[in-house]
């Protein structure tokens, strides 16, 4: 009987890296019929479900070798069969948000703490991401331990962060959370240098009240056509500031596991925030491009705000790491055809 459950045991220890994500695959499923527009929306939408996928998935894929040195060794263990109720956790939650009214209480819930009626709808979607992160961490502890936690700390946080990032907009909406705020004139401003340079002429205003804070607003139009302009309130969700925070987790969280020095660190990081924040202005640049073409609201406005801006910067941030990784494979080969080619030369003379 043992040695016909060996081979079952194999299979089933071969597969866990991969059972989280299958577990997760599913309620995004179901998601994505209840509301596929929100996978359209990268802030405040669903599209960065995706890259907590993807980034679990490459997780994984990078410590395959070392996931599979830890074993179920008991089929039907109370590890095992806990294990198997949080695999089914994503799902359950999703069923119980979506067709049992946990969204409506969690809805009902910030509206009676004073949330105005739009942005405590958008309160089940941020508690969604924060619980998800809670459940992915759950389904490591108990497949790997708790040690194994730093392996997947960048999907962990990556899903936690953009959920509290999320939850702050809603509570504090319209760009009053004022230490995210902070920066935002100055992009704002380099936002119009950028404008100004391509031929289009700008006017910046700050404004102070209760309802806004202090906001920048930048009007834009294009001298050659009239018609063609464009005036937003520049809030920190719209000048990317959580790209920023999400980038400095998530690099951190990189370089914390690699074996590179300290001073290159900072290089790496110090290049990465640069281009991160020179795409968030790039991000408001766009924005005003197209919404004086189309207008907004327009859907090519409305998707140039809600989708393609946070695209660019979180396609950015996770591909960096994988740049970094390229870039030190290119840089010791060449080392080494330099160590071999005065060699070389020296056996020919």
């Amino acid at each position: 009987m043992l040695d016909k459950l060996r081979p079952v045991k194999r299979k089933i220890n071969a597969l866990i890296p991969t059972l989280p994500i299958i577990s997760f695959i599913i309620p995004l499923i179901i998601l994505y019929t209840l509301y596929a527009y929100s996978f359209e929306q990268t802030y405040q939408g669903r599209t960065l479900h995706l890259f907590f996928i993807w980034l679990i998935s490459l997780e994984a894929i990078l410590s395959w070798e070392k996931l599979q040195k830890n074993k179920i060794n008991k089929l039907w263990s109370i590890r095992t069969i806990t294990f198997i109720i949080i695999l089914l956790l994503p799902t359950i939650y999703v069923i119980a948000a979506n067709y049992c009214g946990l969204n409506l209480v969690l809805e009902n819930l910030a509206k009676q703490n004073n949330v105005g009626a739009h942005w405590a709808r958008l309160i089940p979607l941020s508690a969604e991401y924060i619980i998800f992160a809670v459940i992915f961490c759950l389904m490591v502890i108990l497949a790997y331990g708790v040690n194994k936690l730093t392996d997947f700390s960048i999907p962990l946080f990556f899903s936690g962060i953009i959920g509290l990032i999320f939850t702050i907009d809603n509570l504090y909406p319209y760009g009053r959370f004022t230490p995210f705020q902070a920066i935002v004139p100055t992009t704002a401003t380099l936002a119009a240098n950028v404008l100004n340079m391509m031929g289009f002429r700008t006017q910046l205003t700050f404004i102070t009240s209760v309802t806004y804070g202090y906001m920048p607003y930048l009007l834009a139009w294009n001298p050659q056509n009239p018609l063609e302009i464009a005036r937003f309130g520049i809030a920190w969700p719209c000048a990317g500031v959580e790209s920023l925070l999400i980038f400095t987790v998530t690099i951190a969280l990189f370089l914390r596991r690699t074996n590179i020095s300290w001073k290159t660190g900072i290089f790496y990081f110090a290049v990465g925030a640069i281009v991160t924040y020179f795409i968030n202005i790039l991000r408001i640049v766009n924005i005003f491009l197209v919404s004086m073409v189309y207008g907004y609201p327009s859907p090519e406005g409305q998707k140039a705000h809600d989708f393609y801006g946070p695209l660019y910067s979180m396609v950015w941030i996770i591909s960096y790491p994988l740049i970094i990784i390229g870039s030190r494979i290119l840089w010791d080969k060449i080392k080494n055809r330099k160590k071999i080619q005065p060699s070389l030369s020296v056996e020919h003379g």
